[in-house]
């Protein structure tokens, strides 16, 4: 793809999710704040966008076939996909998480007391996921599957979509608030690097942190910059019929 001033940071993940690493390295939201462009993401963050515009053609040349095979999908297996590779993951990692962030609080909170805030956001966090998520299998995935199948029909959906759209907008701010608390995560455990008396549970514990941060991204990408901007597109493709 030709990246130009006005390309989306989304669409620019979307083609290749190893550019992920270099939005990460240059402090460029590109799950939550994909729908910007890369100019005016370089803006916000700082970064240098003829130094980066360069590394993001290289890096593009190089073929990923995860990308493709992802955005190849139809939207009613992506719904499927998400829920059995990120819903199972987060579902499978919180309790270990809180088990172990209730362990190091217990073993080293009186040293380091910025533990306690660690577990209280991942508290919330974790709370807020597993409700989130259930939104997205009991409501809105439903509704991307019923789209998808009214479409392939050409049946009425004006309905169906105006309800998936008002719920997309409300799990794009739930997405928002997340991301902006695993933020504060990463800084109150210096981007998940333990102090030099951390112990193997220590260790573990951030770095599992760190995996549940970028799994995350990886998740939100996907419904955020693929799965909800193609389902809201089908109303474009339906008039357009």
């Amino acid at each position: 793809m030709e990246i130009k001033l006005n390309t989306r940071v989304g669409d620019i993940v979307k083609a290749n999710y190893k550019t992920a690493q270099l939005f990460d390295k240059n402090k460029i939201d590109f799950c939550c704040g994909g729908g910007i462009t890369l100019e005016e993401a370089c803006k916000k963050s700082g970064a240098d966008l003829n130094a980066l515009v360069p590394e993001l053609e290289a890096m593009l040349t190089v073929k990923d076939p995860d990308s493709k095979y992802i955005d190849g999908m139809e939207l009613d297996e992506l719904c499927d996909y998400i829920e059995k590779r990120h819903h199972t993951y987060v579902s499978d990692n919180i309790p270990f998480l809180k088990q172990k962030l209730e362990k190091l609080c217990n073993v080293h909170g009186g040293n380091h007391p910025e533990l306690f805030e660690v577990k209280e956001l991942f508290d919330v966090v974790a709370g807020n996921l597993t409700m989130h998520m259930q939104k997205e299998e009991i409501l809105v995935f439903p509704l991307i599957r019923k789209l998808v199948k009214l479409n392939k029909e050409s049946a009425d959906f004006k309905r169906v979509w105006e309800d998936a759209k008002k719920n997309i907008a409300l799990l794009d701010e739930e997405h928002q608030a997340e991301g902006e608390r695993l933020v504060q995560i990463s800084e109150l455990t210096s981007t998940y690097t333990p102090p030099a008396d951390g112990c193997t549970t220590y260790r573990i514990t951030y770095q599992t942190l760190s995996d549940f941060e970028k799994d995350l991204h990886r998740h939100i990408h996907l419904e955020n910059n693929i799965l909800f901007v193609k389902a809201l597109q089908l109303n474009n493709k339906k008039v357009s019929q």
